[in-house]
C-alpha cells in the first residue's frame, strides 16, 4: 500500500496548524491568561512554547517521517512490548476527542442559532436536545473528512479552514479596537506582573496549555509527519506552526478581551465565558449578530481542524494495525468515538447525566483530559529518545537534543504531578468549581487508560505487522 503524502509545503503546514489551533486557542488561552495574572502568563508560556514545544514538535514529526507509521506500530517497532504505550496514547486521544467533540457540537450549535437569529442560552440549549443533535452533527462531519483521506479531505479542508480563520481573527480583533477598554485589555494581556511568576501554578499552566495547545505528545504530530516529505525542514516548520499558534491565541486575546472589560465581564471565566456572558454582551453591542455569527463559526472551524487531527491518529493506526481501508477504519472509530462520547453530551441535556452530582463531560476532562496528555508525551520522549535508536532523532534536533532528553521529562513529571496535586484547574469547566485534589479523577484517569493499555498488551502479538514494519519486529 502506498503511503499517503502531502501535496505540497503548504498543505503540509496548513494541516499542521489547523491541527494545533483549535478551541484551546481561542477560549481556552484566554481563560487560562485571565486566571493566571494576564501578561505575566505570558513569560512562561512563550518559555514553554520556544525552549520546550518546538523540540517536542520537531521529535514527533522525524519519529513520523523516519517510520512513516502511525502511533501505536511506532511504539510496536522499537520493541513488541511498547505496543501497549501506543494503545494508551490512542486510547487517552479518543477519549479526548469523545467530548472535544461535544464541545465542537455547542459551538456549531450557538453558530447556527445566531446565523437563524433565535439567539439561544446556554440554559436554553442544554435544556433541550440539541447538544446530543449537534454532538451527532459534528461528528458525522469530522468522519467525513477524515474518510475522504489524507489529500482530498484533511489538506483540502485545512486549505480552506485555515485561512478563514485567521482571516476572522483579524477582522474580530480590528473590531475590539474600536471598543471603549481597548487600551484596559491591551496592558491586561500584554504588561506583566513579574511578582506572581513566583507561583508554580502559573508555570504548570502556561507548559500544560502550550502542550495541549500545540497538539504535541498525543501522536497526532507523529501521524502528521508520516506524510511529510524528506525534503522537508522540520525544526523550521516546527517554528511555524507554533508561531501560528501563539498568534492565533494572542490574536484571541485581543479580540475576547476589549469585550470583557468593556462591558463589565470577569476576564477568569472559561467555557462559561464563550457560552454565557459573551452572548449577552453581543445582545447588546453594535453589529452584535454578526459579531457573534463570526465569533463561533470561528470557533467551530478551529474545533473541527483539531478534532480532524484527533481522529486521524486513530484511523491511521487502524489503518495499519488490521489492514481495514481507509473508509471502513473510519466508519468504526467514528461509530466507537460516537458511543464514546454520548455520555458527555448527555451530561448538559435534560438527561444531566452525571456521577456524584458532577457531569460526565466534567468528569472525562478531569481525568483523561488533564492526565492523558503530559503522561503520552512522556512516554514518546522515554521510548523513542532513551531507549529506541533512531539516528535521524538527534540530527534533527540538533542543539535542542539535551532539551528533548534531559529536561522534557522533568517538565512532564513536574506536570503531571501539579496537576494531580490539584495545582492546576482545567479550563473547560462550566457551572460548578470542584475540589482540585479529588482523587475521583486521577482514579478514572487511570482506570481508562489502563484499559487500552491492556488491550493493547494482549494484542501485541496476534495482529500482524504493517507491511512498513515486516521484518522489523522483534
Amino acid at each position: 500500500m502506498q503511503a499517503a503524502r502531502w501535496s505540497s509545503q503548504a498543505g503540509f503546514l496548513l494541516a499542521t496548524v489547523g491541527a494545533a489551533v483549535g478551541l484551546g486557542n481561542i477560549w481556552r488561552f484566554s481563560a487560562v491568561v485571565g486566571q493566571n495574572g494576564g501578561g505575566a502568563y505570558l513569560v512562561p508560556y512563550l518559555l514553554a512554547a520556544f525552549v520546550c514545544a518546538v523540540p517536542m514538535l520537531v521529535l514527533e514529526l522525524a519519529i513520523g517521517r523516519r517510520l512513516r507509521t502511525d502511533v501505536v506500530s511506532a511504539f510496536r517497532s522499537v520493541k513488541t512490548e511498547y505496543t501497549a504505550l501506543g494503545w494508551l496514547i490512542l486510547g487517552g486521544v479518543l477519549l479526548i476527542l469523545s467530548y472535544y467533540l461535544v464541545l465542537t457540537g455547542w459551538v456549531l450549535g450557538f453558530f447556527v442559532s445566531w446565523l437563524a437569529g433565535s439567539q439561544t442560552t446556554f440554559a436554553l440549549f442544554t435544556a433541550s436536545w440539541l447538544p446530543v443533535a449537534y454532538f451527532v452533527i459534528a461528528t458525522a462531519v469530522t468522519g467525513g473528512v477524515v474518510s475522504m483521506g489524507v489529500r482530498g479531505g484533511i489538506e483540502r479542508m485545512s486549505k480552506i479552514v485555515m485561512p478563514t480563520v485567521f482571516a476572522i481573527l483579524i477582522a474580530l480583533a480590528l473590531y475590539a479596537v474600536t471598543l471603549s477598554e481597548w487600551e484596559q485589555a491591551t496592558a491586561f494581556l500584554f504588561t506583566p506582573e513579574l511578582s506572581v511568576l513566583t507561583d508554580l501554578g502559573i508555570w504548570s499552566a502556561a507548559f500544560g496549555q502550550v502542550f495541549f495547545s500545540l497538539s504535541v505528545g498525543q501522536g497526532i504530530m507523529l501521524t502528521y509527519g508520516s506524510y511529510v516529505d524528506e525534503e522537508t525542514d522540520l525544526f523550521r516548520s516546527s517554528l511555524v506552526i507554533t508561531i501560528a499558534d501563539i498568534a492565533a491565541a494572542v490574536v484571541a486575546g485581543l479580540v475576547i478581551f476589549p469585550i470583557v472589560f468593556s462591558f463589565g465581564l470577569q476576564p477568569t471565566l472559561g467555557t462559561e465565558l464563550a457560552f454565557t456572558t459573551l452572548p449577552t454582551a453581543f445582545a447588546t453591542m453594535p453589529f452584535g449578530r454578526v459579531i457573534a455569527i463570526a465569533f463561533f463559526g470561528l470557533l467551530f472551524f478551529a474545533a473541527l481542524s483539531s478534532a480532524v487531527a484527533l481522529l486521524e491518529v486513530g484511523v491511521a493506526a487502524a489503518e495499519n494495525t488490521t489492514r481495514f481501508s481507509r473508509q471502513r477504519a473510519t466508519l468504526l472509530l467514528t461509530g466507537g468515538v460516537f458511543v464514546a462520547g454520548i455520555p458527555s453530551a448527555l451530561s448538559y441535556s435534560p438527561v444531566n447525566l452525571a456521577v456524584a452530582g458532577r457531569p460526565i463531560l466534567d468528569l472525562v476532562d478531569e481525568s483523561v483530559g488533564t492526565f492523558a496528555l503530559p503522561i503520552s508525551a512522556l512516554c514518546i520522549v522515554v521510548v523513542f529518545v532513551w531507549v529506541a535508536d533512531l539516528e535521524t532523532v538527534p540530527e534533527e534536533l540538533g542543539r535542542a537534543f539535551p532539551v528533548v532528553r534531559y529536561l522534557l521529562p522533568a517538565v512532564l513529571l513536574t506536570v503531571t504531578a501539579a496537576r494531580a496535586l490539584g495545582i492546576v484547574r482545567p479550563a473547560w469547566r462550566l457551572l460548578v468549581d470542584h475540589t482540585r485534589n479529588d482523587p475521583l479523577g486521577l482514579f478514572v484517569a487511570a482506570a481508562l487508560l489502563l484499559i487500552f493499555a491492556v488491550v493493547g498488551w494482549k494484542l501485541r502479538d496476534r495482529l500482524p505487522a504493517p507491511p512498513c514494519l515486516q521484518g522489523r519486529r522483534r
